[in-house]
């Protein structure tokens, strides 16, 4: 029986593409359709170069014309990407750039305590045994812990004579260049700052440093969404943030309004992707069995949900937290569990950071004109 070119029409129609609120064929998706003998090819134009949703596009006309058309069908989908130019906005600004970094990532949850200093700190040594220059910004100015999981709470940053000015020089274990407020306070020294001091301090730390050439710097926020992240966020063009969280709901729930910030139109910094950490705990005596401490997958339901990519989880293990605490962090660790698990989650964020680099114009530094809220936010 041959395939009618219409009645493929008529089944695409009813397929909806994410964020196109019609019908592939209503929207223009549908580009051409062929037909010859048992094989059916679609050309397909989409307007997000996200992986996740060109996937779905491609599953569901796959699943929808073996389900209303023929069932034995081989098809074929070709998928064009035509992303729709981006309106010029009169009060837009050029973001400073940082001679010398390629790839600012902001690291970020909204909820405190799900781990993301520790998930910080092992992207950065994974990325360095593959091969890249890496760069940590801590910048949770109230709670500064990169230093303790580095080894480096006593080190000091060195000044040195660049151009003819004088730059601090970053403090540097395991490969990593490494500043934080935490190396301009004592141990038991409370921060307590308004906003525009934190600001300023990040400010020297960003721009008074002498960095050198970094393929990634990673920048560890605080937890929440205020103050800090928008004085980031103002100060550099961020190329795009991850997202930390456990699996519970109270977890979830607080990074669903940090995926919701860096969303916001007027802010508009590309989400890389969600990592779920604690996932599930294995104790060491039962290696097949997988208790799920915090909930199951949360995270990754939660990304699916919000159509972001989901980079990964990262098992409860004990020893995770104790290299965090000897200052040796884990993922240095060859062979093992943890190991593995960082590296698929690394080279997830790496193909997103590519992708995105590829897809998508670079990030503006966003114009802040008061904190009163994001309804001010600027670009």
């Amino acid at each position: 029986m041959s395939i009618s070119k219409q009645d493929i029409l008529k089944a695409l129609e009813t397929i909806t593409v994410s964020g196109e609120g019609r019908n592939m064929v209503e929207s223009g998706a549908v580009q051409n359709v062929v037909t010859f003998a048992d094989e059916i090819i679609v050309d397909l134009k989409l307007s997000t170069p996200a992986l996740h949703i060109k996937k779905r596009a491609e599953a569901d006309v796959i699943k929808t014309l073996h389900e209303k058309v023929d069932a034995n069908a081989k098809v074929q989908v070709n998928i064009k990407v035509e992303a729709p130019a981006k309106p010029q906005n009169p009060n837009l600004i050029k973001g400073k750039p940082i001679p010398g970094i390629q790839n600012i990532v902001a690291v970020a949850s909204g909820k405190g305590g799900v781990g993301k200093s520790t998930v910080t700190a092992n992207l950065a040594v994974t990325l360095s045994k593959m091969g890249f220059k890496v760069g940590i910004l801590d910048a949770d100015i109230y709670g500064p812990s990169i230093p303790i999981m580095f080894d480096v709470a006593l080190e000091k940053p060195l000044s040195v004579n660049i151009g003819g000015k004088s730059k601090m020089k970053p403090v540097e274990n395991y490969g990593i260049k490494i500043l934080s407020i935490g190396f301009f306070t004592q141990p038991d020294q409370a921060v307590i700052w308004r906003g525009p001091m934190a600001a300023k301090a990040l400010n020297q730390l960003i721009f008074d440093a002498a960095w050198g050439e970094l393929d990634f710097m990673l920048v560890d926020l605080p937890p929440g969404t205020g103050d800090i992240h928008l004085s980031i966020m103002q100060s550099m063009p961020i190329t795009g943030t991850v997202i930390v969280s456990t699996p519970q709901n109270v977890a979830l729930a607080d990074a669903r309004k940090g995926v919701a910030m860096f969303r916001q139109e007027n802010i508009d910094v590309p989400v890389l992707g969600m990592i779920e950490n604690m996932a599930y705990f294995t104790p060491a005596e039962l290696p097949e069995n997988k208790y799920y401490i915090f909930g199951k997958e949360g995270a990754k339901y939660l990304a699916e949900d919000l159509e972001v990519p989901f980079l990964g989880e990262v098992p409860l293990i004990q020893s995770i937290r104790e290299a965090g605490d000897a200052g040796r962090p884990a993922a240095l660790q060859t062979a093992t569990q943890i190991e593995e698990a960082f590296e698929a989650i690394t080279r997830n964020v790496v193909e997103e950071t590519v992708r995105r680099n590829e897809n998508l114009p670079p990030t503006e530094a966003i114009k802040i004109t008061t904190m009163a809220g994001c309804s001010a936010v600027k670009k």
